[in-house]
């Protein structure tokens, strides 16, 4: 007999468990928990997204400093002489090929020797 309660008592105890009365009474930790399932669930949301949004800058800057080295290297082709030279001459400028002349005002050397 006492072997049929002991068997019975878990049984029990379930169902005392899982009565009405004790699911109205853990409601507040119940919704704890979905509260706390809500938080982890957009935590990993919000770090993939930023995750994302790193990976995506990332490869921005890759494409914007490939693109500064490119001008920058066609800037440097550029302004060498022989390619200045090559570029100007449709507007008919030509390079000197005697070395320029220094003009000097006469009135500002007698200005030099009268003060000295």
């Amino acid at each position: 007999m006492e072997e049929q309660q002991q068997n019975k008592d878990p049984k029990m105890d379930w169902k005392k468990m899982l009565s009405h009365k004790w699911i109205v009474k853990n409601i507040p930790f119940f919704l704890f928990l979905t509260v706390l399932a809500v938080i982890y669930i957009y935590n990993g949301h919000y770090a993939d997204k930023t995750i994302r949004d790193i990976n995506k800058t990332t490869s921005d800057l890759k494409e914007m400093q490939y693109e500064y080295k490119t001008l920058k290297s066609e800037v440097m082709f550029r302004s060498k002489q022989s390619e200045l030279a090559k570029a100007v001459e449709p507007f008919g400028l030509k390079e000197l090929t005697t070395p320029p002349i220094v003009l000097q005002d006469s009135l500002s050397e007698k200005a030099v020797v009268s003060n000295k």
